[in-house]
């Protein structure tokens, strides 16, 4: 029982420093989308700033980006964790290190994907603000990522993200550096699994926070285990017509 008084303030408050990050990580997207001059959709109103298109400029917008979308995501692998350390010999230096070496990966996603902003920016497929200059290009980034979602890849990756329990019991390793190595496996699926809906932002703007909370929300309904494995490919269908239709139009 006092052991049990012990732990609880201290898993409250890593709870509360954990959904703290997510609100503050949403509260900088939405400074950041105002001083951009853009609206909801991620579209310029009125005196927008043109903002820097360097890499070192966009890697940190991505990276709180990744914070704001991908951290809610991370509940159920979370609380999996959590159950291992009354069945297991988890703690709470492990806990912290899935949370850390979870987000390295998508940090170093963040990076790859700021190279490939400037590159598209470079051959005038994106404008400054990440909005594709053509229905072509809007609707080949929308059929891309929808097919992914009928590929072998989508399917293994998803398995893992979906099932978190099944990987730890097949990985696991104790302490902080043992949840830092499970942390950045199960990072390295989690990017293979959702990297397609970061690359969605280039159709209608990477500041638009519409895109990113429906984003988060389907990333988020793709890890519930009741109906995860039934959203997969009606949403590729659905974005495959979608790509269709802006390609067409």
């Amino acid at each position: 029982m006092i052991i049990s008084q012990l732990r609880f303030p201290t898993r409250s408050l890593l709870w509360l420093g954990f959904f703290t990050a997510i609100i503050v990580a949403w509260a900088a997207l939405f400074m950041m989308a105002r001083m951009s001059g853009v609206d909801i959709l991620g579209r310029p109103v009125g005196m927008n700033m043109m903002p820097m298109v360097t890499v070192g400029a966009l890697f940190p917008m991505w990276a709180v980006m990744m914070a704001a979308m991908m951290l809610p995501t991370m509940v159920p692998t979370l609380t999996t964790y959590e159950r291992l350390m009354i069945s297991a010999d988890g703690t709470r230096a492990g806990w912290l290190g899935v949370l850390l070496g979870y987000f390295v990966v998508w940090v170093a996603f963040a990076a790859v994907i700021a190279v490939v902003q400037v590159a598209l920016i470079g051959f005038a497929l994106v404008d400054s603000l990440g909005i594709a200059t053509s229905g072509g290009v809007a609707g080949a980034v929308m059929i891309a990522v929808g097919a992914f979602q009928f590929t072998r890849a989508k399917e293994v990756c998803h398995g893992v993200c979906h099932a978190p329990m099944t990987y730890f019991m097949g990985h696991w390793k104790t302490g902080f550096m043992g949840g830092l190595r499970m942390g950045l496996g199960l990072g390295a699926f989690c990017v293979g699994c959702c990297w397609g809906f970061m690359v969605l932002g280039f159709v209608g703007g990477v500041m638009s926070l519409l895109w990113m909370g429906l984003a988060t929300i389907l990333m988020i309904f793709e890890k519930l285990p009741a109906i995860g494995h039934h959203v997969i490919k009606p949403t590729g269908a659905l974005l495959i017509a979608a790509g269709l239709v802006v390609t067409i139009i």
